[in-house]
């Protein structure tokens, strides 16, 4: 971190004038640069649902994440925000680091064209991915790379331009490993707790259940969708982490809800930030084409030891 402050020699009544001047300038740069740190007391979890979320007015979600400074963040402006997405999966755990705006990752296709328009050019955060290696290698995760050219994908970034649209607070993205399972992702999230503390906000973006093939134009949620929904909603409410974590073998419909487990495991990595026996708070739920859930959880950092 820089140092915020400058030192400037008076030899005249004039450069104390001048010397005050600078100064009250630099109060306005400092309050950007050097803010102060307050403590982000909460992780979430957010299901972003179909990239259409971008555009689509009728999809109850946007109204949801678009309020969400209001509901939760009020008063107070993260120092930075790190990102899980379900839409970037590694073999081992990485970052990006990107100094400078970030590129928007169209990573869709087949959808109007409007979409690919749409950019979020959010800052990176060198300083936020190197802090995040550095702890995850600290806590026995040998092996963290960094990515200092891929920006972020719809995974973040949909979410981010209706929740923070200014795109002004330093971004920073971490994989998900596929060939992991929940309690590897839960103690990702645990080893970065910590960050909260320095006023990043943590934030899992995936889907409480993503099976692609399942989905269609009924109004009707399809009832597989609504066990596993409703199970794991249970489970969250009631602070159960190791039945979340054994979700595959705990879970009604478990395979079906999550044909491939990237979706579910950013969930796992807030949850895990959040502290052990913690008890979620659903704050949006919704449908879509049968059997996507908008289901999103708040996490409060009740146990601050854990």
């Amino acid at each position: 971190m820089g140092i915020c402050k400058t030192s400037y020699p008076l030899n005249s009544p004039q450069d104390l004038d001048n010397k005050l001047n600078i100064e009250i300038e630099e109060i306005g740069v400092l309050k950007m640069s050097c803010p102060a740190f307050l403590p982000v007391k909460e992780t979430f979890f957010i299901s972003h649902g179909s990239p259409t979320l971008s555009i689509d007015e009728s999809l109850p979600a946007r109204n949801f994440l678009k309020s969400f400074k209001e509901r939760f963040m009020i008063n107070q402006k993260p120092n930075s925000i790190l990102v899980i997405s379900a839409h970037w999966e590694t073999s081992e755990p990485t970052v990006n680091s990107i100094r400078g705006r970030q590129d928007t990752i169209h990573d869709f296709y087949g959808f109007p064209k409007s979409m690919y328009q749409l950019k979020y050019p959010a800052p990176g955060s060198p300083e936020l991915a190197k802090r995040v290696k550095d702890i995850l290698m600290a806590s026995g995760f040998p092996i963290v790379h960094e990515d200092k050219n891929r920006g972020l994908d719809h995974g973040a970034w949909v979410p981010l331009m209706l929740m923070y649209p200014e795109a002004d607070i330093p971004v920073c993205q971490l994989s998900v490993q596929p060939n992991r399972d929940g309690t590897y992702h839960y103690n990702l999230g645990k080893a970065l707790a910590s960050l909260k503390d320095e006023g990043v906000l943590i934030i899992g973006s995936g889907s409480a259940t993503h099976n692609l093939r399942a989905l269609g134009p009924s109004k009707n949620v399809s009832s597989w969708a609504l066990e596993f929904d409703n199970w794991l909603k249970d489970a969250l409410l009631s602070g159960r982490h190791q039945d979340v974590n054994n979700y595959d073998v705990k879970a009604p419909h478990a395979k079906v809800a999550h044909p491939l487990p990237e979706h579910i495991y950013p969930l796992h990595v807030a949850l895990g930030a959040a502290g052990e026996g913690v008890n979620g708070e659903l704050i949006h739920h919704s449908w879509d084409l049968g059997a996507l859930s908008y289901a999103s959880y708040r996490f409060p950092s009740l146990n601050r030891s854990s």
